[in-house]
């Protein structure tokens, strides 16, 4: 793998205003914001799969939708191949352009970092959708679908080429012989043919990074592990990073090389699959295994049922904001926010059961 990251992320936040009513307007009440993604940090390595664990509502898609500019982080970093891109590289060219402005006759402003275009990050990082049937035009055909990035971003100018380029993309997606999908629509598929679809026209460009936010969690048992050797064999054969956010670690212990665990907008436990599986040392990730299904009933985990529902996200508990639901609080719980602390070999955990003193 290369000494370089593939995607680096730091500190990564996204915050929603929540608009005001009128009476709040009138009676001067500060506005409300969502923390949706609240400091997360972390790497992707060429040729790895990391998996984003977490229940519905921990952020997984807004930091999916960020670093692929579908929304604008509030603050943080995130480098693609060590180029800072979005909006972070904005502010911070804009800063280093101020910089000069204001002292032009004593300081020559600094060399500005390199950035990529939006345009050009889509080009190398592609996101595969979690509902293949919202995903997909049907009023247009496969040709259509597969073939609109190759447009977009001025690849395979020619048609015979933009041919080529779809019947291998879908060829590597499983649909073989692709000439029987080329001039079909979306209502004309099953599920899993939809879901493979979608995979073709991310893969068609040949990125580098592919993220896929729940790419299994429309479909059948029975397609389920299709589309997962899929994603394998593309990440075999091509060496693409892969973000992979699910919220079933069952699925993710198949092929994921690293984990991390999310809860309200960051990032409580994160390392190797084997250990987060085997040794997990947050009570939330611990929580999440207690319930996966174990098809030999005598190694069955004892179930831990979380009790509460998850905090409002507007008022995010004082503390470590999993102590409101954690059945191992204790006094310092609702007054320390724990960091991730390391625990092993590149496995850490964001709790005061393993945090030093």
């Amino acid at each position: 793998m290369s000494a370089t990251p593939v995607l680096e992320v730091r500190d990564l936040r996204k915050y929603y205003a929540v608009p005001r009513p009128l009476t709040d307007l009138l009676a001067g009440r500060p506005p409300q914001t969502v923390k949706a993604v609240d400091g997360v940090s972390f790497t992707l390595a060429r040729g790895e799969v990391l998996a984003l664990v977490g229940e519905s509502g921990c952020g997984k898609t807004t930091i999916a939708k960020t670093l692929i500019g579908l929304e604008e982080q509030t603050d943080g970093d995130i480098r693609f191949n060590g180029q800072s891109v979005g909006a972070g590289a904005r502010r911070l060219r804009a800063a280093m352009l101020s910089v000069g402005t204001s002292r032009a006759h004593t300081v020559s402003a600094p060399p500005l970092p390199p950035r990529l275009a939006l345009k050009g990050l889509r080009q190398r990082a592609q996101m595969v959708f979690q509902d293949p049937y919202e995903s997909l035009n049907p009023r247009a055909t496969i040709f259509d679908v597969v073939s609109e990035p190759l447009e977009v971003h001025g690849v395979a100018r020619r048609r015979s080429d933009r041919l080529a380029r779809v019947k291998a993309a879908l060829e590597d997606a499983g649909l073989r012989p692709a000439e029987d999908y080329l001039w079909r629509y979306p209502h004309e598929l099953s599920g899993g043919q939809r879901q493979r679809v979608v995979i073709a026209g991310a893969m068609v460009l040949q990125p580098e990074l592919l993220i896929a936010d729940e790419p299994v969690s429309m479909l059948d048992v029975s397609v389920r592990a299709e589309i997962l050797n899929l994603l394998r064999d593309l990440r075999r054969a091509r060496g693409i990073s892969l973000l992979f956010i699910t919220h079933d670690l069952s699925t993710v212990a198949y092929f994921a090389d690293r984990i991390a665990v999310m809860y309200l907008g960051r990032i409580v436990e994160l390392g190797p699959t084997r250990a987060v599986l085997e040794d997990p040392r947050h009570p939330y990730t611990r929580a999440l295994l207690s319930v996966v299904p174990v098809p030999n009933p005598r190694l069955r985990r004892q179930r831990v049922i979380l009790q509460g529902e998850t905090p409002n996200p507007l008022q995010v508990p004082t503390g470590c904001r999993f102590h409101p639901r954690c059945p191992a609080v204790f006094a310092r719980c609702p007054h320390f926010d724990p960091a991730l602390t390391p625990v092993g070999d590149g496995h850490a955990a964001a709790c005061l059961l393993v945090a030093p003193r």
